[in-house]
């Protein structure tokens, strides 16, 4: 694995997308039920969380899983983070979440079948997208928005009306969230090509087709659906198709985190923030899958 730079002192501000600074400060003017709801649910929720966790998953560690767990720890230092609990769950859809509560441990999950789809180094991309989530504390918007969709169920009508009026911007939310998490991916990994690695495979990919996707046919892909989208038509069809997503469509984040990979932006940022490290010595010995 190639040497790359710890970014000392890095800031969530200082890769946030300006989509989620824009959706989640529009956010914060919903969460001031956060504390009646957090009280009424969020010690129940965060029990049930970790009890079904500890149950029906592997906790990754020195002595579990170390090959895995050693991505976690090189995603963590490189984005200056404290190192979450990591599980794997077997599962047949590819997927990985966070979790994070006030008060207690945050978690990563991630599914089997994503293991299977991808390289080690495209999974540690999968991690710093997580880590990305509690570095912008995305964990604790997105847990408050599921408890307050859970409470609004217990009162009848005027709750049903609360959760489909918060629908929409929570979607927006979680959608633009997503980019700032790409970009932490891809301060962890410093290849945008394992960042939009994942995400074709996330489109299209299979343990089977996986090693015969073509990278490049793909971010070319994503630059004709850009294209496509800017016209009047594109445009009602996009905001048609995105609408009830809680992710962006894959070719718009592979776009988006290409023209990132090219911008003085990014590459002030490690400059500024980067200090070199290497892999071997810094982090113990490195083993190969």
């Amino acid at each position: 694995m190639k040497d790359r730079k710890i970014l000392i002192g890095l800031r969530a501000d200082d890769f946030r997308h300006h989509w989620d600074l824009q959706a989640t400060q529009s956010l914060k003017r919903l969460v001031g039920l956060d504390l009646g709801i957090r009280s009424l649910l969020g010690s129940l929720a965060n029990d049930f969380f970790y009890l079904n966790n500890i149950a029906s998953s592997i906790l990754v560690g020195p002595k579990q899983l170390p090959e895995i767990h050693q991505l976690l720890l090189e995603a963590c230092q490189v984005l200056d983070l404290e190192v979450p609990q990591l599980y794997i769950q077997q599962n047949p859809v590819p997927n990985a979440y966070t979790l994070a509560m006030r008060g207690s441990r945050p978690f990563i999950v991630i599914h089997t079948s994503l293991i299977d789809l991808l390289t080690p180094e495209e999974l540690q991309a999968v991690i710093a997208h997580e880590l990305g989530h509690l570095k912008c504390e995305h964990g604790v918007y997105l847990t408050a928005a599921n408890l307050l969709v859970i409470a609004s169920g217990l009162f009848s009508n005027i709750g049903a009306v609360l959760a489909e009026s918060i629908k929409g911007q929570m979607m927006e939310w979680l959608r633009c969230a997503e980019f700032s998490c790409d970009r932490a991916a891809l301060l962890a990994v410093q290849d945008p090509n394992i960042v939009s690695s994942v995400l074709m495979k996330l489109s299209g990919g299979s343990p089977k087709l996986a090693p015969l996707l073509n990278l490049d046919a793909f971010i070319e892909q994503a630059r004709s659906y850009e294209t496509f989208s800017q016209s009047e038509l594109g445009q009602v069809l996009r905001q048609t198709q995105t609408n009830q997503l809680t992710h962006p469509v894959p070719v718009l984040r592979a776009k988006e985190i290409d023209l990132w990979a090219s911008s003085v932006e990014y590459d002030h940022l490690l400059k500024r923030r980067g200090s070199v490290y290497n892999s071997k010595t810094d982090m113990g010995e490195w083993r190969n899958w």
